[in-house]
């Protein structure tokens, strides 16, 4: 395999945040026809890429589905999909979402598709992180990452989606920054990122202060629980409720578990 020689070296270099192409330069520097998608090639995500900026809402809603959809599917890293992260990337860089003092209120409509987009990418850093990793290694084989190199481009790639996620952190808007954070969380297992850890745990106590979103409560406390914080003095009822509520389902699906597993079917297959 040639891979790995080509990516250790990538690994040793300090990323180079300012480096990020326009999204011009992006789409026009990319052979999307021979790409693959879930539905087939890319040709046709370059002009949905380029309408994510459009001023026209209607417009940029349709783009989000036709630029992100064929690349979200069952949780998969496609060969597209690290360069429509880059793009979206991009995207978050230009001037239609600025953030700054001269732009504090861009518009509930412009607010909606950043936490889209921001959304996009922290679920899709989620289906590359050490825990899919982890699990590809345990039900396929150790070599899992090695022979998987979409997935590997794109936990190459963290360093460069988390330059164009960080500034959102201290957006105007709750939302935003709050989609800002949970996309952080994945992108920071990079090595060149865990440094950034101890500001996120910063984001993650004000969000946990204010928030009342299950999902976005609970990816922080995990994420906290993992960088070994005590999130004890964090958490409300309605946590602990969602804590017993998640340990009664596991309980539930080990036991289905064992009686498939005890009727001599399926107990070693991968749980999809």
């Amino acid at each position: 395999m040639t891979h790995s020689h080509n990516h250790s070296g990538s690994q040793n270099e300090q990323p180079r945040p300012a480096a990020l192409p326009p999204l011009r330069t992006l789409l026009d520097g990319t052979d999307w026809a021979s790409l693959a998608t879930a539905c087939g090639t890319g040709e046709a995500l370059p002009a949905a890429l380029a309408l994510l900026t459009d001023p026209d809402p209607v417009v940029r809603e349709s783009a989000l589905h036709d630029a992100l959809g064929p690349v979200t599917h069952q949780n998969s890293v496609y060969e597209a999909t690290v360069p429509v992260a880059l793009c979206v990337a991009a995207v978050l860089g230009h001037p239609a979402f600025a953030v700054g003092p001269d732009s504090p209120d861009a518009g509930p409509r412009i607010r909606t598709t950043l936490v889209q987009l921001l959304d996009w990418l922290g679920d899709t850093a989620d289906d590359a992180d050490d825990e899919c990793v982890a699990s590809g290694e345990r039900f396929f084989a150790e070599g899992f990452l090695e022979e998987n190199e979409e997935m590997r481009a794109f936990r190459d790639a963290r360093p460069a989606l988390f330059t164009a996620v960080h500034p959102f952190l201290g957006h105007a808007d709750a939302d935003v920054r709050h989609a800002a954070l949970v996309a952080a969380i994945p992108l920071v297992e990079h090595p060149l990122l865990t440094r950034h850890r101890a500001d996120l745990a910063d984001h993650a106590r004000r969000l946990l202060a204010t928030s009342t979103d299950r999902r976005h409560r609970d990816r922080v406390l995990e994420a906290l629980k993992a960088w070994g914080h005590d999130t004890g003095g964090l958490e409300n009822a309605s946590d602990v409720a969602a804590h017993e509520h998640y340990a009664r389902l596991r309980a539930a699906r080990a036991s289905w578990d064992g009686e498939w597993a005890g009727g001599g079917r399926y107990s070693d297959d991968p749980p999809f």
